[in-house]
This record gives structure tokens, C-alpha cells and sequence, in this order.
């Protein structure tokens, strides 16, 4: 019966129009903009990236003097941060998504501020996004003595995909638009002039230094996290619950595994993939449950529906992100993502420095 309840709720759900303050969600039926369909093209030699090749061999040649460097002095604190962070990149994932934008432009808030809700700058700029005053206005946050929404992840973060939007529109090149997310699209339109080209590795020298160390940390932290390890939505934070420590794929070898991380809704999964929901749960035991807690999870699926998921994935975490908003509202869900501050792993460090 219950089963019967959930499906008939999705059904009347599937139907609604969903509609949040301030955002301006995209119709991801739509054919993908350019901006997603290009990605980041000029961090590599050709201009699509391609996975069945190395990683290493298509990494742009101008880029990687300063990704040796950078690894050096970063590579550890990084990697830990593909563990830690991930709730964090879930959030952000979920709403570039909504704005059809790149999910590498997370890695701009790891340079940014290192995903810390707190972090000031010496001119002024806030938050994990680092957003001036003014800025921070004129895309709909609230800066004020009793109220800065800058430090909000989820207000933040939308206001930083209206932004980085904007930027891409005039600039139509993402290396470009970091560049100008530092030091300011004026610079990087002088650039242009003086140079005579609107390629990053032609004119990077007419910017000021830090935009255009801005670009290669970008570029530097990139490959870290998924040149050197896989993608950050892909990791595997060792607290996997030993209730999903079965194997139904050794008796069945249609069934395929594949980690996932993610505000997933078994309902929403069940929905899209054309599944009996009782189905989905008696292979994935305990599915919300432990997506709930920001854990990954050994996801299992028919090889044919794991097909389905993999390439509509993006679209089934925004409609199961927007199905926990109706219940618990935008508060309910932003508070599942804890201050950086007060993360088990920094809290022991501060306590260490203190003896």
C-alpha cells in the first residue's frame, strides 16, 4: 500500500510546477547550451576532452609547469577535500545544473575561499564564493550589519551561477571568465585589446599576475581532483554502512555497481528508471537513508537501467533536490550542510593546535 501512495505522490509531483525565490531554474530537457557543451575546452590541447585517453596526455602543455608546482604545495589538503567536501560539491553541483552551467566551476569556490563559509579577504570579499559588497547586491544577495548573505552556501551559490552566466555570456570562454572573476571583466577585455587575441594562453600576460595564477590554480585544482583521483560526486569516504555490503550482482550478472553520492530520492530513482519502486529498494537497501547522511553508496541497478540513469543523472538529483525542498523547504535543506568550521576532521585540528 505504501508503495501504491509513493508512486501516486510522484505522479501528482511530476505534474506541479516548481518554483524558489530568487533562482531561475533551467528547462534541462532542452538541448545543452554551449556553455555545457563545451566545458572547459581550452584546459586541453584538443578541444574535446576525451576519457578514453589519458588524462595527463591532453592536459593543455602552458598549463602544467604550474600544476607541478601547485601539487607540490596542494595536493594533500585537496585530496582530503574530495572526502570532506563532498556535500558541499553536491550542493554546488545541483545548482549549476539548474543554470546549465559546467559542474568543473565547483572547483572555483575550493580557490576561492577552500569551501569556507567564513573566509574574508583582506578588500572585503566574503563567503565561499568571495563576493564584494556590491556585487553581492546586484545579483540578490542581502549585505547589510545584521545580515550577509554572502556567507549562505545556497543564496551564495545561486548568485554566483547568475554571475559566472553573465560573465560567460559577454566572454563566451570559461578561462576567460575565471580570469575576469578575479580581477574584474574589465581588465580581461583590455587584455583582449592590447593583445589581440581572446585566447588565455595568448594573453595571460597582459593580466595582472594574480587573475592569470587565478586561471592555473583553477586549472592545478582540476586536475587534482579529477585528473589525479576521479571526480569528487565519485568518492568514496570509507563510511559506507554495512548494511550495502551485499551482493545481489554475484548472483545475477545483469546487475551492475557503481558508487554515487548525491541527494538522490529512491522515489524520484524509481520514477525515472521505470521501476518498481519495491524492486529498486530490495536492491538498494536503506537507499535514502544513507544519502541522507552525506555518505556514498554502492547504487545497484539492471545493466540497461544503470545506462539510463548514467545519462540522465544530473536531471534525477535536481528533481530529487527539489522534491526534499517541497517537503522541508529551502532552511530544511540548507542546513543539511554544515558549517566548514565545524566538521569533525578541522575541529580535531584545531584542537591539536591549541595543546
Amino acid at each position: 500500500m505504501k508503495y501504491l501512495v509513493s508512486t501516486i505522490l510522484l505522479i501528482v509531483l511530476s505534474f506541479s510546477s516548481f518554483a524558489q525565490k530568487g533562482t531561475a531554474t533551467a528547462d534541462t530537457s532542452k538541448e545543452q547550451s554551449g556553455a555545457e557543451k563545451y566545458g572547459f575546452q581550452n584546459l586541453f590541447v584538443n578541444k574535446d576532452f576525451n576519457t578514453a585517453l589519458p588524462y595527463d596526455g591532453q592536459i593543455h602543455p602552458q598549463a602544467w609547469g604550474f600544476i607541478q608546482d601547485y601539487l607540490e604545495r596542494h595536493q594533500k589538503n585537496l585530496s582530503k577535500m574530495k572526502s570532506w567536501g563532498l556535500p558541499y560539491f553536491t550542493l554546488i553541483e545541483n545548482v549549476l545544473m539548474q543554470y546549465n552551467l559546467p559542474h568543473e566551476l565547483k572547483y572555483l569556490a575550493v580557490i576561492e575561499s577552500g569551501l569556507n563559509t567564513n573566509a574574508t579577504s583582506w578588500v572585503g570579499a566574503r563567503g565561499p564564493w568571495q563576493f564584494m559588497p556590491g556585487t553581492a547586491r546586484d545579483y540578490g544577495l542581502m549585505v547589510s550589519n545584521w545580515m550577509d548573505e554572502r556567507t549562505d552556501y545556497f543564496r551564495s551559490t545561486h548568485a554566483a551561477a547568475k554571475y559566472l552566466t553573465s560573465l560567460y555570456n559577454d566572454l563566451n570562454d570559461w578561462l576567460l571568465v575565471i580570469a575576469a572573476y578575479n580581477g574584474g571583466p574589465g581588465r580581461v577585455y583590455s587584455a583582449i585589446k592590447k593583445s589581440g587575441s581572446r585566447d588565455f594562453w595568448k594573453l595571460q600576460y597582459y593580466l595582472p599576475e594574480e587573475s592569470r595564477n587565478h586561471v592555473k590554480k583553477f586549472i592545478a585544482t582540476h586536475y587534482i581532483m579529477e585528473g589525479k583521483g576521479g571526480v569528487t560526486t565519485m568518492v568514496n569516504d570509507g563510511k559506507q554502512p554495512k548494511v550495502n555490503e551485499f551482493a545481489p550482482e554475484k548472483l545475477d550478472s545483469n546487475i551492475a555497481v557503481q558508487e554515487i553520492a548525491g541527494k538522490f530520492s529512491s522515489v524520484v530513482m524509481a520514477k525515472n528508471l521505470v521501476m518498481d519502486l519495491y524492486y529498486f529498494n530490495t536492491l538498494n537497501p536503506k537507499f535514502d537513508e544513507v544519502l541522507s547522511g552525506n555518505n556514498t553508496f554502492k547504487l545497484r541497478l539492471p545493466k540497461d537501467k544503470m545506462i539510463v540513469f548514467n545519462a540522465n543523472r544530473y536531471n534525477i538529483l535536481s528533481e530529487s533536490v527539489q522534491l526534499l525542498m517541497r517537503f522541508y523547504g529551502e532552511e530544511g535543506l540548507k542546513d543539511i550542510y554544515p558549517k566548514v568550521s565545524e566538521l569533525p576532521e578541522l575541529k580535531k585540528k584545531q584542537v591539536k593546535k591549541k595543546s
